[in-house]
């Protein structure tokens, strides 16, 4: 499946003015690739993921990545893809970023700047395994 990057990038960017990364990531993706999930469906599934985790930001793990692993999640049929796939996407980001941890990334939900292209780049890593 070939995602359009542009679109992908567009939708995540705009969601993330007024969503959480976890959020943001996981619609991105998802209307993206047309799933069969709605809005309020992903939104409820993904909130509790914000700030790292229902915001404990130093407890938890990014929400661009636990909204890319919903999305894998639900976009892919294979149980076996999916979880290859969750490992790669896990370890982009770690290597990327140097860690999966909301805290150290926001500097405790303090700056909020490299949020988007967190989401953007955790995104583009899942339209890339997609594409496989």
């Amino acid at each position: 499946m070939k995602l359009d990057k542009q679109i992908l990038e567009e939708k995540i960017r705009e969601y993330r003015t007024f969503k959480s990364c976890s959020e943001s990531t996981l619609m991105g993706l998802c209307e993206t690739t047309e799933a069969d999930i709605t809005q309020k469906e992903m939104v409820k599934l993904a909130c509790g993921f914000a700030g790292g985790m229902g915001g404990t930001f130093d407890e938890g793990t990014c929400g661009a990545v636990t909204g890319a692993l919903m999305a894998n999640g639900i976009i892919n049929d294979d149980p076996a893809e999916i979880k290859a796939n969750a490992k790669e996407i896990f370890n982009a980001f770690k290597e990327e970023y140097g860690t999966v941890r909301c805290d150290i990334i926001s500097k405790n939900g303090e700056d909020k700047s490299p949020c988007v292209d967190c989401c953007v780049f955790i995104a583009n890593k899942v339209a890339d395994l997609l594409d496989k």
